[in-house]
């Protein structure tokens, strides 16, 4: 398209650089600016230009423009404002979806805007109307309609403009009723509220009385007495009869049009297909209620501007006030107009597009015009975030067969591809716990399995009273929380249930299954300690990729291979999950164009692999839609700019953000529904309503209300919790609202359940317990093991609700065991857990570490000379801050303890070793020593020589990294 300076009106200069909204309001045919008091007021004789600037995540900002027509505006106002439309456009770079908006039939997207309402007001530019506030208050009424949004109209003040089917509001000079017909829904009246807010805070200062009527009740109370009293007393309501206005066209029809010098020509076939249509020309697509008008790229300002104003004249000529007309720049075509053809291959041209948008800036900016918002924004490096605290208690269970079996702590995070898992974490949220219960499905899990798993997590949340959040989530695509919380996650190949071993016998498949002994390859990603996978592959050498890590072992020996492009937090990871794979045999450490001649015959010889990252489906804005789920049928809505206010609790919502699928469940929703929502998710993602290629397999979410985790909360600018506290259905919630003010009333306050977050479990077996570092540092002294006496002591004594969500843990190490018993949410007392520990010091009779247990607590000098309690009262607070005292000051010595040990482990083993000289400990000697541990050759080094060799103390090295360490002893051939 070509654009030059004279086609651009200077009002728009500027326009559309940041998001937010932007109004004009057409004055002697020319567009002027709004300014943002004014904003979300409008008069019926005018015509205003409204620009919405929307901040993808991509860094791009999006664009849709509406002009809206006033009942009383004129018609060359109007087509002054149709034309202008085009011209922002274009100034925007030609991309934008433009909408006509007549009042009283407006697009729910345009009503989004401005929620919770309009009300436009008399008068206009066009016959000098100023508005000014009138001394006396009118009497007016008002008829609301809209589940989502209201459609609000102001009606004649008479009884004859009452129905059953509607919802009224009669706004006097000292009281605002609403009024609410007998057929109107709970979701349409608790909207209504809303627009009674709105009026009493713009009309009123927000002193005035609010009052419902409810249709039917004649003279049961008060307010219903004066309501009817001012029309004249109660009377029997007339049935609703359909005005023109009310009716709506459902004809599906479906015809296009080329324009052609003005003309609309229609183009005749039985289906339609994107081929059709040619970049060079303008069409219309006639829908009945919706008219689309569709500009080929190529097509110039002037040929848009005839095309909009033939689609303008075939509404008016055919009367159809209600039918919406929407004009689309191709390469962006929305999803209603996609879905009206048959076949549609998208044929996105971006780079075309921004081309475009950068000659309409460079244009602006020979101008002197600021143009920072017309170029394309780089995207924000955005940290990926889990939202949820990793510090909390995890069961696993291994589905097999109708049965489930509990795993142990240290099996926690160790998956098969070929089985199905159930898994429930509890943890601390903002106010209270939370539980997440889900299930984990592997790539070669049989179905049968699967219908299990989901039965199994449905009967668990059905059981707690659908309180917990629900996840499905498939190998391949698990979000982030879900690694978050298992941290340290292995996928095995193969299986070992009874439903997958049945599945390759009677398919005769060979079984591949783990084994520790066998040749296997692992695929080693994450972020960070706490979060890591190991992912066994195919062993051959095409599965190898230069922007990871690999772990590679048979029965005798241990290879890591690094790729090039993979980074340091990569080899940390590595020797990480060694620790848990093959922590006993020494490791081979091979860079990318380096390997061995063994390597690559233990992955049958070289070949080709790739060097690209894996990508996983990104997030996208979220859309939230409201769902209707009857006859195995989903209908679905999309609420545009939506809030907290748009979760009606009598409602099934989605919440999509194209990686994960949310499905919010209110509290007053029939318990069937409830336990279909998983259903729903499964249904909204085959509908794929945004025409989005939904993966099948993304994690399905399903939020019971009052139960929102952090996780889901964050998709919304902000959030109250006590909204979800009140009592009844919306419409009686948001009544309380109204009368309190505005602020909602929490009819009983939450209580945060007790619970004990220091581990995933309360009593942790001494058999299952194991290090778990959650904090990542490369100075820190890196441990394979510690005493199971000493870490259960540290754990015993570890602060146990200091930690902050998503907060790392401080250096010194923590004990977080894996597995959750029934009666786990009892913690014994400390002096109790001390004398256990005590116990098990003696029975593992560990003498080195003898020294390192206070045998004895001293007290604080102000417990010593403090004297005899005069009262009871007294005498308890000062042991409860006696206890705090010794509480705190053996906290402080148990973190004292922990990190000499940690700094001990690393140098203890070679404080009593033999020092043999350099010559005879590397890997190359003739003459080498037989009678040492090789995997710590330089343990055996001399102080002096050691030093010659690393340039830096034993101390200092035993510090470093474990990978750095490797690297170094590579160096000096000790590895």
């Amino acid at each position: 398209m070509s654009v030059s300076m004279r086609d651009l009106d200077p009002a728009f200069q500027g326009a559309g650089q940041k998001a937010g909204i932007e109004v004009w309001r057409i004055e002697n045919f020319s567009p002027a600016p709004i300014p943002k008091s004014s904003i979300g007021k409008f008069f019926t004789g005018d015509s205003y230009i409204v620009l919405k600037t929307t901040a993808l995540k991509t860094g791009a900002l999006r664009h849709d423009i509406h002009y809206w027509l006033g009942k009383d505006t004129s018609q060359d106002e109007a087509g002054t404002a149709a034309v202008k439309t085009v011209e922002l456009d274009a100034a925007l770079g030609g991309r934008a979806v433009q909408y006509r908006e007549v009042q009283g039939h407006e697009t729910e997207k345009f009503l989004s805007y401005f929620k919770p309402c309009i009300i436009p007001q008399e008068g206009g530019v066009a016959s000098g109307f100023k508005h000014v506030e009138a001394e006396e208050h009118i009497t007016r009424l008002f008829v609301c309609r809209g589940k989502h949004v209201v459609h609000v109209k102001e009606v004649p003040f008479a009884r004859s403009s009452l129905n059953h089917d509607d919802i009224y509001i009669l706004d006097t000079k000292s009281k605002i009723f609403q009024f609410n017909g007998s057929n109107s829904s709970i979701q349409e009246r608790a909207k209504a509220l809303e627009v009674v807010q709105y009026i009493k805070d713009t009309y009123h200062d927000g002193t005035c009385e609010v009052a419902t009527v409810e249709d039917g009740r004649l003279m049961a109370d008060a307010d219903s007495g004066e309501f009817w009293g001012f029309f004249g007393g109660f009377a029997p309501l007339p049935r609703k009869t359909a005005n023109a206005e009310d009716k709506t066209d459902t004809s599906d029809i479906k015809k296009l049009f080329c324009v052609e010098k003005g003309q609309a020509n229609p183009i005749e076939g039985d289906t339609l297909n994107r081929e059709i249509l040619d970049t060079n020309k303008c069409y219309i697509l006639d829908c009945g209620v919706e008219v689309f008008v569709w500009m080929g790229r190529t097509t110039s300002l002037d040929d848009r501007k005839v095309a909009s104003g033939a689609a303008e004249e075939m509404i008016r000529s055919s009367e159809r006030p209600k039918s919406q007309m929407i004009r689309i720049i191709e390469g962006f075509e929305t999803v209603p107009f996609r879905s009206k053809f048959d076949t549609w291959t998208q044929e996105t041209n971006t780079t075309v597009s921004e081309d475009g948008r950068g000659r309409v800036a460079a244009l602006l900016q020979r101008q002197g015009v600021n143009v920072r918002g017309l170029m394309k924004a780089a995207p924000p490096k955005e940290e990926l975030q889990a939202f949820i605290d990793c510090t909390g208690n995890l069961q696993v269970w291994r589905v097999n067969g109708q049965e489930k079996i509990l795993l142990q702590a240290a099996d926690h995070s160790k998956f098969y591809s070929g089985d199905c898992y159930l898994f429930q974490y509890s943890y601390p949220g903002e106010e209270k716990e939370e539980v997440l219960i889900g299930t984990w499905f592997g790539k070669q899990s049989v179905e049968e399995e699967r219908a299990s798993a989901v039965s199994m997590a449905s009967k668990m949340v059905e059981s707690m009273k659908f309180v917990p959040a629900q996840a499905r989530i498939y190998e391949g695509k698990e979000p982030l929380q879900f690694f978050v919380i298992m941290q340290s996650f292995i996928v095995f190949k193969g299986g070992i249930s009874s439903g997958y071993k049945k599945y390759i016998a009677e398919k005769e498949f060979d079984d591949d299954t783990y084994n520790e002994n066998g040749l296997a390859l692992f695929r080693i990603q994450g972020s960070g300690p706490e979060n890591m996978q190991a992912i066994q592959v195919d062993p051959v050498a095409s599965s190898l990729n230069s922007s990871y890590c690999y772990i590679l072992h048979n029965d005798s020996s241990v290879f890591t291979w690094i790729g090039n492009l993979a980074t340091s937090t990569d080899q940390e990871l590595v020797e990480r999950q060694l620790d848990l794979i093959k922590p006993n045999l020494q490791t081979r450490a091979l860079k990318e164009g380096s390997e061995s001649e063994q390597f690559w015959e233990l992955l049958g010889g070289k070949a080709e692999y790739s060097s690209q990252k894996l990508t996983k489906e990104p997030e996208s804005d979220p859309h939230l839609f409201s769902c209707t789920f009857a006859k195995d049928n989903l209908k679905v809505t999309e609420i545009y700019n939506f809030t907290q206010d748009d979760l009606m609790t009598e409602d099934i919502f989605v919440v999509d953000c194209h990686s994960e699928i949310f499905v919010w469940v209110g509290q007053e929703v029939v318990p069937k529904n409830k336990l279909l929502a998983l259903t729903i998710g499964e249904k909204f993602i085959e509908k794929d309503s945004l025409l989005e290629k939904l993966s099948p397999e993304a994690p399905i979410y399903v939020i019971m209300e009052g139960g929102e985790p952090s996780f889901f909360t964050r998709f919304f600018t902000s959030w109250d919790s006590s909204k979800s506290a009140m009592h009844g259905n919306s419409f009686q919630r948001k009544l309380k609202i109204v009368k309190n003010g505005g602020t909602p009333v929490a009819d009983k306050p939450k209580r945060r359940t007790p619970a004990s977050y220091g581990g995933r479990a309360s009593v942790p077996d001494k058999s299952q317990q194991r290090s778990r570092s959650m904090s990542f540092s490369p100075d820190r002294v890196r441990v394979r093991g510690r005493s199971p006496a000493f870490n259960a002591l540290a754990a015993t004594f570890e602060n146990q609700n200091a930690r902050n969500l998503s907060t790392p843990p401080p250096v010194v190490r923590k004990l977080y065991p894996r597995s959750v018993t029934p009666d786990s949410a009892k913690l014994a007392p400390k002096s109790s857990a001390i004398a256990s520990r005590s116990a098990l010091f003696e029975q593992l009779k560990t003498p080195p570490q003898e020294s390192l247990i206070p045998k004895s607590i001293k007290a604080s000098p102000k417990t010593a000379e403090s004297p005899a309690p005069e009262s009871n009262s007294k005498g308890k607070e000062e042991k409860k801050e006696n206890d705090k005292e010794e509480e705190k000051s053996m906290s402080s010595r148990i973190e004292s303890l922990t990190i000499q040990e940690d700094a001990k482990e690393g140098v203890e083993d070679e404080e009593d070793l033999p020092a043999y000289p350099y010559e005879r400990l590397k890997t190359t000697s003739p003459d080498p020593i037989t009678d040492i541990d090789v995997t710590r050759r330089e343990a055996y080094l001399s102080s002096e020589e050691f030093k010659e060799k690393f340039g830096m103390t034993k101390e200092a090295f035993y510090k470093l990294p474990k990978w750095k360490q490797n690297k170094f002893k590579m160096a000096v051939q000790l590895f």
